[in-house]
């Protein structure tokens, strides 16, 4: 009967962990999305979203994970991070032809670089100490150089401006910061099925790292579930964006100006690979394929294209285009602001697609179609005046769009039509800025600054201690053609031993955010449970504030000749070798061994003939054989020519350090 019994508990303990198993992997979700957009300029963006959520922990305060990465929840739950984003990005968001005024531009547009802000749930004397743990944690797991935002010379504490996070915030930039496939490995790592199934599987290095803009973001988001924030969850979004230049495929169309026919691009072109089927682990994979407004409002006006097509739920062959697969469904932006014809979105399920039928989306243009990109209400650009390596200024161009007056009245939550703008910049220490010689220019016009500045926050650098910091909010009239800002500032000097290798290149100064607190930009879709479980277009209808970001400045600084350091070491190792080694020479010398080695070799020179007939001599006269004169003779002029070169050594050490020392 014991036999049974210790079967029966050992069943009974399997179910127990298969059914919590089970509940635990319920509760994680994985989900991945990807997101095409052709552009103006005959680029095409991919955008690639992944969402692993991770359920609050147990009762006993641990976490069993199955999808959610356990790097990740060890580094929130050990530095009590509440959330944080990290983005590594190479090239430049072109707002002028990939748009400004929405919510692509405005969260997923980051500055070159590497650019770093977590938020901290502890105690503020001890946030600091958090960020540098943090550093130090990220820079292992994504094989970078983040742990120099370890320094209080790189990283700041902006109170208003960034985010609002009451002293517990942290941002750093290193904006040379080179981005390669070490950085996308761990990035990859990171998710269940990395890029061996799914939608990842599209990311080809050559295709992307080739392309005219490349950024990759984390951000994690701590959800706390009780009044105390012990208990939390943890949501993690990856996103991949990329602006690809597609190869053109014009045929039959030569009528037609090859400056004005889009190319045609499938995801088998741009990538060089299909999707396979989705990540087995993923509870949904969808492909969306977006028309923006602009190109929404061109092909209306188009012949072949009616408004019963937009409002219709299927697809149409003989529109302006052609999709190589039937979408599944199409989605329609609702409640368009001022008349503005609303975006679509076709979806693409990847769930029926296999190895033996691959996924491999593809869209070809019948017509020329011309179109622009939504703009932000300002134009942003930085750039530097003056010349020389001794003082300089940094100048911030505020530049008005084509937004009319009508959107800015609309969106402006101000009395009298005002524009509101803030400004954030950090500078490093050694770019000593004079932040009393501010000037503002408001359409070419020199005004004063407390007119139109509503409220500023400075904190000068400390040299080696901490950066320079500005947050500003400006008042504008809505009517402004354009405004510029002036800061006066000194180079500092550096220690030989804080420049870097390409110190004659330059130094680069992080990028400045520009944000219209006024403007939010935000995508509504039907409000049905399909829209809510999508975890991008759950992202898309959040309201986001317009956000823009400036150039990275390059600044020249005085360096010095490295050369120098390395031909004084040269001489001074010379001189001393040859002194220390004339006088090492000389002590080392004994007398009675030079005496004999002079006799040895004046008789070998003398040969035994001679030796015999002085031998023969002497015995001739009686007299005994006399030594050899020539070796105690030498001796005192051998003594006096070495003691004369460790004099002249000497002299010649005492001249160096006088003069050179």
């Amino acid at each position: 009967m014991e036999l049974p019994s210790r079967w029966v508990f050992l069943l009974f303990l399997l179910l127990s962990s298969a059914k919590a198993f089970g509940s635990e992997v319920d509760k994680e979700e994985f989900q991945e999305e990807l997101l095409l957009k052709p552009l103006p300029d005959r680029k095409v963006l991919a955008h690639f979203h992944f969402e692993t959520r991770a359920p609050p922990c147990n009762s006993n305060g641990l976490h069993h994970h199955h999808l959610f990465p356990k790097s990740i929840s060890q580094m929130v739950e050990k530095f009590r991070v509440k959330e944080m984003e990290l983005s590594f990005t190479q090239g430049r968001w072109n707002y002028e032809r990939w748009g400004g005024f929405d919510t692509m531009s405005s969260n997923n547009a980051k500055p070159p670089g590497v650019e770093l802000w977590a938020v901290f749930d502890v105690p503020k004397e001890q946030v600091d100490a958090s960020w540098k743990n943090l550093t130090h944690t990220l820079s292992g797991i994504f094989c970078a150089s983040i742990n120099f935002l370890e320094s209080s010379s790189m990283y700041s504490a902006p109170d208003w401006s960034f985010r609002q996070a009451s002293g517990s915030l942290r941002y750093g930039m290193l904006p040379r910061e080179a981005v390669c496939t070490e950085n996308l490995t761990p990035w990859l790592k990171l998710l269940p099925c990395r890029d061996k199934a799914g939608i990842s599987s599209l990311m080809d290095r050559p295709s992307i790292y080739t392309s005219l803009y490349y950024s990759q973001r984390l951000h994690l988001t701590s959800i706390a579930s009780d009044l105390e924030g012990l208990n939390s969850g943890i949501v993690l979004e990856q996103t991949l964006t990329v602006v690809l230049h597609p190869s053109s495929q014009r045929t039959g169309l030569t009528h037609f100006s090859q400056s004005y026919l889009q190319p045609s691009w499938s995801l088998s072109s741009i990538f060089g690979r299909k999707v396979n089927g989705r990540c087995v682990l993923a509870k949904s994979s969808k492909v969306y394929l977006q028309l923006e407004r602009g190109l929404v409002s061109q092909l209306k006006k188009s012949e072949n294209y009616g408004a019963d097509y937009i409002a219709s739920e299927g697809y149409d062959g003989e529109a302006n285009f052609e999709l190589s697969v039937n979408p599944d469904r199409v989605i329609k932006e609702e409640n368009s602001r001022n008349g503005i014809s609303s975006s679509l979105l076709y979806e693409f399920s990847v769930d029926k697609y296999s190895n033996s039928k691959p996924f491999d989306l593809g869209l070809t243009w019948k017509f020329p179609v011309i179109w622009s990109c939504q703009q932000a209400p300002l134009h942003a650009s930085r750039f530097l005046m003056g010349s020389g390596n001794e003082r300089g200024a940094i100048a911030i161009l505020l530049k008005s769009t084509d937004l009319n007056d009508s959107s800015l009245v609309a969106n402006s939550a101000m009395d009298g039509c005002e524009l509101r703008v803030n400004i954030f910049q950090v500078v490093p220490w050694y770019i000593r800025v004079y932040y009393h010689s501010l000037q503002l220019f408001v359409d070419d016009q020199l005004k004063a600054v407390g007119a139109f500045v509503e409220k500023i926050h400075v904190m000068p650098s400390k040299d080696k201690i901490s950066p320079g910091m500005m947050e500003m909010v400006l008042k504008l009239p809505c009517g402004v053609k354009s405004a510029a800002l002036t800061l006066d500032f000194d180079k500092g000097f550096l220690h030989i031993d804080e420049y870097p290798p390409d110190a004659n290149q330059g130094f680069d100064i992080p990028s400045a955010s520009i944000g219209f607190p006024d403007f939010h930009t935000s995508m509504l879709f039907p409000s049905n449970e399909s829209e809510r479980k999508s975890p991008m277009l759950s992202k898309f209808q959040e309201s986001s504030p317009v956000l823009l970001y400036t150039e990275v400045l390059l600044v020249p600084l005085t360096t010095p000749d490295f050369s120098m350091p390395y031909n004084v070491i040269t001489i001074t190792c010379t001189v001393f070798a040859l002194y220390f080694g004339s006088l090492l020479n000389v002590l080392r010398q004994r007398v009675g061994e030079k005496e004999r080695l002079l006799k040895s070799k004046a008789a070998a020179k003398t040969g035994r003939l001679s030796d015999l007939l002085s031998r023969l001599s002497a015995k001739l006269r009686g007299r005994s054989q006399e030594p050899m004169q020539s070796a105690s003779e030498s001796s005192p002029l051998i003594n006096s020519k070495l003691a004369l070169k460790v004099l002249l050594m000497a002299a010649l050490a005492v001249a160096w350090q006088y003069y050179f020392g």
